[in-house]
């Protein structure tokens, strides 16, 4: 989604490329004489949309821009999977040193030039890739219905991540990027992406007994970034 900038075009095909074909997977499943006993859909905290210093769950409702819209059509996309334990997989910043997020911030780290995004103040919820992979085999195990925040138990704000991770890589973090440059560079994304705040915690996981070998951000680079020196 944060490829490039949002044109009506791209988020159009951003919409139809999640919902439909969650819909057309749903109802396929539900035909089959023997259909599987859990549908893992996935979803992001983007549903909650930017929500400040506030504390969510996964029984807090949805909030209000593009990203949240989405997220709820895509999960609502799910219903015609009846008779199958549905449950829909709310994704935080997912950390790997090898795709997504990290792998494009790394470089910039890696030689001093990074820095926090607008005031840094907005919440980040994160969970490591090895902690992703360990909750979903947990999930396929555990009777859990309904929406799962995956997320690590300690989501920190922009400037914290930023000043972790230029700590692991033992670089500075000197050259934030302005609010107003992130949103003439990329428009709506910007807000709903890079500037929104989800404080978002993984009640359900946690409940349900699951055992986080990452819930650190200190410690999760310093496995991840190990891996990838």
């Amino acid at each position: 989604m944060a490829a490039h900038r949002w044109t009506a075009a791209y988020k159009k095909e951003i919409v139809e490329s999640r919902v439909r074909t969650t819909q057309a997977l749903a109802r396929l499943l539900s035909q089959l004489k023997h259909p599987p006993r859990a549908f893992l859909c996935a979803s992001a905290t983007g549903i909650y949309g930017n929500r400040g210093e506030e504390l969510l769950t996964e029984s807090s409702p949805a909030g209000t821009g593009f990203l949240a819209e989405t997220c709820v059509a895509w999960e609502a996309a799910t219903l015609p999977a009846t008779g199958i334990r549905v449950a829909p997989v709310r994704f935080g910043v997912v950390l790997s040193p090898d795709g997504g997020a990290l792998a494009k911030m790394l470089p910039l780290f890696r030689i001093g030039a990074g820095g926090r995004l607008g005031s840094g103040k907005q919440w980040m919820s994160w969970i490591s890739l090895p902690d992703l992979i360990s909750a979903i085999f947990h999930l396929l195990r555990a009777e859990i219905n309904g929406p799962i925040n995956f997320v690590a138990p300690t989501p920190v704000t922009n400037a914290e991540f930023t000043h972790t991770l230029a700590a692991a890589l033992h670089r500075p973090a000197i050259v934030p990027a302005p609010a107003f440059a992130l949103r003439l560079a990329l428009g709506e994304m910007a807000d709903e992406a890079l500037l929104a705040s989800q404080r978002v915690l993984p009640e359900k996981l946690i409940q349900s007994g699951f055992r986080f070998e990452h819930p650190d951000l200190a410690a999760a680079f310093a496995v991840l970034l190990k891996k990838s020196a």
